[in-house]
């Protein structure tokens, strides 16, 4: 395993210098950086793996993580009965997945399956612990039918969650704040358009968390309060409370579109939090300036990248296949690009600059 991924590493160097010789922007960019650790976080554009809980994709969560993919996907359902956070497809009452009740990085790999999503976070951790030099990682989390804050199971709990599981390798909006001189920005979007968004390097072994509506809250009618909204508004009251250290995600402007979307939320005291954003990669590349993203420093993940034309496998394509697509959507102007091809290392482990 040590000799792969020094290897990926350096490929991934070698890749590295390569496109920033060939692709838009990417020379200023590596020449600032020097390497991938260099560049700023919402610099680079890694690629991610969909639904990487899923026992058909990887055995143990950990062996996704192997792959050297810069984010992770997990589905989680609350349970308001027993206050748990399930973590599946499409069972909102139990677990189907391959995280691990792992308490050292030689159990990640061995044990029962199907656990609460505090086990997925202790995977990670413990895994991130064992490669102090991987990452900085992406956890993409969809709160399938949302959050159910009236019964207990709302932001504030679920951030203690991620607290106790994931500890100080949760990159937490408070750091992204913190000018380096001292003092703070007042909202994340000001701290990111200001370029405050660490290095890669200083951020290795870390994680940060982004959360996203997930496709039941979305399909029902009677949910009038969405992820979105419900942590936009959290992040908000926590800042104006002085609290702004207790929450560990990043809410997600969900789906593609011109402009700037966050004007969809008629909150405007809300807007400001979001500096993350997901959608369809297709939609980006047919019609959609992605300048704005990279001029103001968002992260932008775009998703089912094998469908952008001309169309190639979504869990099989070859490497070349795979890699071009990469290489496309990094010019594209994401940050991440999110796929199924959990065979290919050499390309889950890529560091392109942006633009």
């Amino acid at each position: 395993m040590t000799v792969r991924r020094t290897l990926i590493g350096t490929l991934t160097a070698g890749l590295l210098v390569a496109a920033a010789a060939t692709l838009p922007g990417g020379t200023a960019r590596a020449a600032a950086g020097a390497t991938p650790g260099g560049l700023p976080f919402a610099s680079a554009t890694t690629v991610g793996l969909h639904n990487t809980y899923d026992p058909a994709a990887f055995g143990y969560l950990a062996q996704g993580l192997d792959t050297g993919t810069g984010m992770i996907e997990l589905d989680a359902w609350p349970n308001v009965i027993t206050k748990e956070w399930k973590v599946s497809h499409s069972n909102p009452l139990g677990n189907t997945n391959n995280c691990v009740s792992a308490t050292t990085p030689a159990q990640l790999y061995s044990g029962s399956a199907d656990k609460n999503l505090d086990a997925c976070l202790d995977d990670v951790r413990i895994w991130l612990g064992a490669h102090p030099g991987a990452g900085p990682l992406v956890i993409k989390l969809e709160l399938k039918p949302g959050f159910s804050g009236s019964l207990g199971m709302g932001p504030a709990r679920l951030d203690a969650l991620i607290a106790a599981h994931l500890g100080s390798a949760a990159l937490r909006p408070a750091e992204v704040l913190a000018k380096p001189g001292g003092g703070s920005y007042p909202t994340l979007d000001d701290a990111v358009r200001a370029g405050n968004w660490p290095t890669r390097s200083a951020l290795a072994g870390r994680a940060l968390v982004y959360v996203i509506p997930g496709t039941v809250e979305l399909d029902n009618p009677f949910d009038t309060l969405h992820t979105d909204v419900e942590y936009g508004r959290h992040l908000r009251d926590l800042a104006a409370a002085g609290r702004i250290g207790e929450a560990r995600m990043f809410p997600t402007v969900l789906g593609a579109a011109s402009g700037d979307p966050r004007t969809r939320y008629g909150e405007t005291s809300i807007r400001p939090w979001f500096v993350v954003f997901d959608g369809d990669a297709a939609t980006y590349v047919n019609g959609v300036d992605t300048t704005w993203y990279d001029t103001n420093h968002y992260l932008l993940t775009m998703t089912d990248a094998h469908n952008v034309a001309p169309a190639i496998s979504n869990t099989d394509p070859t490497a070349d296949q795979a890699r071009a697509r990469a290489e496309q959507l990094a010019r594209a102007r994401a940050t991440i690009v999110s796929s199924d091809w959990r065979e290919l290392p050499e390309v889950q482990s890529l560091v392109l600059p942006r633009g």
